[in-house]
This record gives C-alpha cells, sequence and structure tokens, in this order.
C-alpha cells in the first residue's frame, strides 16, 4: 500500500473517531442535564416555602449570587 493510502485511512480515522466522539459526548452531557438540572430561581422559591419560609425577592437574589460564586 502506498504512503498515500496510510495517510488517508488515517485522515479518515481520524476524522470519524472526532464525529462519534462528538455525538456520544452531546448524549452523555443531556443525560446529565436530565438527571441534574440546573438550579433556578423558581426552585430556590419552592425548596424556601418547603421549610416554612416565605421568601422575598432579595433573599432569592442573593441565594442565586451566592451559587454563581462558589461556581467560580
Amino acid at each position: 500500500m502506498p504512503w498515500w493510502g496510510v495517510l488517508l485511512i488515517g485522515v479518515g480515522a481520524l476524522i470519524v473517531g472526532a464525529v462519534v466522539g462528538f455525538f456520544v459526548s452531546r448524549k452523555v452531557f443531556q443525560n446529565y442535564l436530565e438527571k441534574h438540572p440546573p438550579v433556578n430561581e423558581k426552585m430556590i422559591r419552592a425548596m424556601m416555602q418547603q421549610m416554612g419560609r416565605t421568601p422575598s425577592e432579595k433573599q432569592v437574589r442573593q441565594i442565586m449570587a451566592s451559587m454563581q460564586q462558589n461556581k467560580q
């Protein structure tokens, strides 16, 4: 087999691997987000109401801000 044939097979395998890797990682990420959805303001309000508190808008925004700071 000539050298260019080996090169074409290598490049083809690299492209196929990249495409397959993209779709596999996309599927894994979608499954992760389904199992662990990101926390939003509505969830924080529901959590505080379950604890017997009536949350103000300021409290909800403070919690969201503290969560954003801890993320970084």
